[in-house]
């Protein structure tokens, strides 16, 4: 058999149909016939929203691990957020609280300052402000050291105060420092003045229980808890009226015949800051009197024939010499 005479077309099994460019020319004129009429008529609507509702249930089983998974990243996100947040929040606490203590701190020194500058006006003598440095090495004593010296007119025996009263008085004077002792140092010896009864006294230092007491009052004077205790400026160096120390107890022993008074400085002899050195008062006093002969010979010195005068008068005390004559 030759060649020829061969069926070349396939088996049924095997027919193709419609040819390719027949097909795609159907379909696409299909999908446009299906967009025009969905636009048109909304014709595919009710099938989506049928499509939809059948496969909610698959679309939600299948987004579960993408949505575990966003939800833990945006927990561990959070997470790291909010310690961030915590952190800043702690330094901003911290720094705040340093700034109210600062603030603290420094309302109270004005305070104190303003203290000290409405105390100025009605002590009629020279003053110097001052700060605290630090308290003197010796346990001994209670001594604390200023940042003024005999450069900036700070002199020996001069009184030292704070915002509420006396706190003690210059023992020692550096070039560019002084050291103060305290009135609650053993050597501490201030003359009082009782503001309610006009008692004068003295009050000394005691160390040991960081406050001070009046000796030498008889047991019955006339001395109250409560009552408060002013230089009364017999000592030239205290300008008189300064508040030193309030009465805190006042024991009458019957076997000893004064009186056991402990009383409270007026001062805060363990944390001042700012202080006013004042001059002595005694600087500022006339000078005593001398003997009458050296003021004879001043006078002299001055005024001769006054001198001469005055050197043949008299001494106080002494009679008159009778004189020669009529006078028998």
């Amino acid at each position: 058999m030759s060649l020829g005479t061969l069926d070349r077309t396939p088996p049924p099994f095997f027919k193709q149909g419609p040819s390719a460019l027949t097909r795609l020319l159907f379909f696409s004129s299909l999908a446009v016939f299906m967009m025009v009429a969905d636009v048109r008529f909304q014709v595919t609507q009710p099938l989506r929203a049928a499509l939809a509702t059948v496969l909610h249930p698959v679309q939600q089983v299948l987004l579960a691990p993408v949505h575990g998974w966003d939800q833990a990243g945006h927990y561990l996100r959070g997470l790291d957020d909010a310690r961030r947040a915590e952190n800043v929040a702690e330094q901003a606490v911290a720094a705040q609280a340093e700034r109210v203590m600062r603030v603290a701190s420094l309302e109270a020194e004005n305070a104190r300052l303003r203290q000290l500058l409405e105390l100025r006006p009605r002590i009629n003598v020279e003053t110097l402000a001052a700060e605290v440095l630090y308290d003197a090495p010796d346990p001994y004593t209670r001594k604390v050291v200023l940042d003024r010296g005999g450069r900036h007119g700070v002199v020996l025996g001069a009184p030292v105060l704070d915002e509420t009263g006396v706190l003690g008085q210059v023992t020692r004077v550096y070039p560019l420092t002084a050291e103060v002792t305290l009135v609650t140092d053993r050597d501490a010896a201030v003359p009082v003045l009782n503001a309610r009864t006009q008692q004068r006294g003295v009050a000394y230092g005691l160390p040991q229980a960081q406050g001070m007491e009046l000796r030498f009052m008889a047991g019955n004077a006339d001395v109250q808890a409560g009552d408060i205790l002013l230089t009364s400026g017999l000592d030239g160096i205290y300008p008189a009226g300064l508040p030193v120390a309030k009465v805190l107890r006042v024991d009458r022993r019957a076997d000893s015949a004064f009186a056991r008074i402990a009383l409270v400085p007026m001062a805060e002899p363990d944390s001042p800051k700012h202080v006013l050195v004042l001059h002595p008062v005694q600087d500022q006093l006339p000078a005593r009197p001398s003997d009458p002969a050296s003021a004879a010979q001043a006078a002299h010195a001055t005024h001769p024939g006054q001198g001469a005068s005055l050197a043949s008068l008299p001494a106080p005390g002494a009679s008159a010499a009778p004189q020669d004559g009529g006078g028998r």
